[in-house]
């Protein structure tokens, strides 16, 4: 039988984007449209709702893949998931599994709850509830709330087999006290697994499966190419399926498989058009292609449709994290008065959602500011806590990113007390994720403290303990897969080695270091910067002269004025 289909309504245009002052009062005024904007569109979807007729279907017939008639809140894909829950809760329902597979875990859990309200013994309605209260790609869960709502869905004992199996997997994440993150993940997938094979015409129960294979390891091309071909049969069933498209991206955004990601980010493009994590997702593969303009487009109308939807009285996740791809695109194009529009943006807003993907951008963000425009005086003086209310003894991983663009750029002005005390902090706040066994952000830690010991040692004299400590953080770096929560690392450490090599007059040497570091982040300002410089100092002209034409070519728009190297590369491209 046909899938459901959510009706769509046009998106609204985006808001102009200007320098602070126009763009925090447009943010201003968002705001205060949303209480009036939500009760407008959960007394339409009710209204909608009420229209639809239909027989309370068979438990023992249900087809997971049967028709319904869906709300016209918003486009979101095609979804079925039919449940023994109240025909007119139907539209609901499968409106809430939509909202997971879009990542919008506040969204769901309002749909869910606006669901049990209405009907308590409602199991999947808890389900639901459980199910937004983890987010397996982001590391973050309220442990406590979620374990209610899934201990609730099996103890209302479903009267079909495939929904208490979908109970008893949610709880499988939430059960028993004393478990590491990590260890829910696993627990959450084998119990996926058995559902999966049980019930493998669930398109949702697949999806779902595919995530949490995925999120176990996500570095892992095993896990990769396994989810990869779970969402490929999803995906041909049905091309517009929300998680098919989103997992797929998240599976492609790898350096071996970025290229083939293009057909998953065309195909949600127009998949759900006001929806704020739909409208960035896309960017996931064109970050990796150096395709700036329209990682550009997406975030920034990812962003404005962000502050349409609020995570309850927080600022949703989704805004900061958009800003920080946004961020990245302006600063590899050299457009540094877009670039600082974004930053004072970021600063207008506050009340961010407590989640490690906002923490991330609002360290990322300020620091990216100064380190990709190597203001070392500016990245010197950057606080660590700001802003004050954000509760960074959570989110280590984050709070790192301060200390790292600090200890930077206090190491390549000469102060060697404050890029020490940067060390040391980083060295806490990689002993705190090891602890959590958050091994990932262990090692990223480690190859931050790595480059700041490398910048040390080489103001201090010691290039050779410099260029040791700096190959090893950039080796560790090469082990690594970009986590998804950012564009890129705040700078590559194959480019900070290129950087620290010209540094000590081993241009080759440098060159190579470039090359490595553009094979996986294709288009970096300064990473194309370096390579030329490289290049020309190790008398490779013609090499020299094709990189400084990807760069003027990449910075057409920019002015020449505002950052170095732009007037350099236009007058060296086309040199003999």
């Amino acid at each position: 039988m046909a899938p459901a289909r959510f009706v769509s309504r046009p998106s609204t245009p985006h808001r102009e984007f200007g320098p602070p002052g126009s763009q925090a009062e447009a943010s201003r005024q968002t705001h205060a449209r949303v209480p009036f904007l939500v009760g407008l569109v959960i007394c339409l979807a009710f209204a909608i709702a009420a229209c639809g007729e239909a027989a309370d279907p068979d438990p023992a017939e249900m087809d997971p893949t049967a028709e319904h008639v869906h709300d016209a809140e918003a486009e979101l894909g095609e979804v079925a998931f039919l449940t023994s829950c109240s025909d007119e809760l139907q539209p609901r329902i499968e409106r809430g599994v939509a909202l997971l597979h879009h990542m919008m875990y506040a969204q769901a859990a309002t749909v869910f709850e606006e669901v049990a309200a209405q009907e308590a013994d409602c199991a999947m309605a808890h389900w639901g509830l459980a199910m937004s209260n983890f987010q397996p790609f982001w590391g973050s869960a309220d442990i406590e709330a979620g374990r209610e709502h899934a201990e609730r869905a099996v103890a209302l004992e479903a009267p079909t087999d495939r929904e208490r199996a979908h109970a008893a997997a949610a709880l499988a994440f939430f059960e028993d006290d004393g478990v590491s993150y990590a260890q829910r993940i696993r627990n959450w997938e084998a119990a996926m697994e058995e559902l999966h094979e049980a019930f493998p015409d669930d398109r949702e129960g697949a999806a779902f499966y595919a995530l949490a294979h995925l999120s176990v390891d996500p570095a892992s091309a095993d896990h990769q190419d396994r989810a990869s071909a779970i969402l490929e049969g999803v995906y041909t069933e049905e091309p517009r399926h929300p998680g098919a498209i989103h997992y797929a991206i998240h599976v492609h955004d790898v350096e071996r498989l970025a290229d083939d990601g293009i057909e998953f980010a065309r195909a949600y493009e127009d998949i759900a058009p006001t929806i704020p994590h739909a409208l960035h997702m896309p960017s996931h593969i064109y970050v990796r292609l150096g395709e700036w303009d329209e990682v550009i487009e997406w975030n920034r109308a990812s962003a404005d449709a962000a502050l349409l939807h609020p995570a309850g009285e927080y600022v949703s996740l989704h805004y900061p994290h958009a800003l920080d791809y946004l961020m990245y695109g302006h600063l590899q194009k050299a457009e540094d008065d877009q670039a600082r529009a974004v930053l004072e943006e970021l600063a207008s807003e506050d009340n961010f959602e407590p989640h490690l993907a906002s923490g991330y951008a609002l360290a990322a963000v300020p620091a990216r500011w100064y380190v990709e425009r190597r203001d070392w005086v500016g990245a010197a003086e950057l606080e660590a806590g700001v802003p004050e209310s954000f509760p960074w003894e959570d989110f280590p991983g984050a709070e790192a990113m301060t200390h790292f663009a600090k200890g930077l750029g206090a190491a390549r002005t000469g102060d060697v007390e404050t890029a020490r005390a940067a060390t040391e902090r980083l060295t806490e706040l990689e002993a705190a994720s090891e602890a959590a066994e958050d091994y990932y952000w262990a090692q990223q830690i480690e190859v931050q403290r790595l480059s700041l010991v490398a910048w040390i040692d080489l103001a201090e004299g010691d290039a050779d303990g410099a260029v040791q400590a700096m190959t090893a953080a950039a080796e560790s770096a090469g082990e690594m897969e970009k986590h998804p929560i950012t564009p890129g690392d705040l700078q590559p450490a194959y480019e900070l080695l290129g950087d620290l090599l010209m540094e000590v007059d081993r241009p080759e040497e440098a060159l190579d270091a470039y090359r490595t570091s553009l094979e996986v982040w294709p288009e970096r300002y300064h990473t194309l910067l370096g390579a030329a410089r490289a290049a020309n100092a190790a008398g490779m002209e013609e090499e020299a002269r094709d990189f400084y034409t990807q760069l003027a070519t990449l910075t057409a728009d920019a002015d020449p004025e505002e950052r170095e190297g732009i007037r350099e590369a236009r007058e060296r491209a086309g040199s003999g």
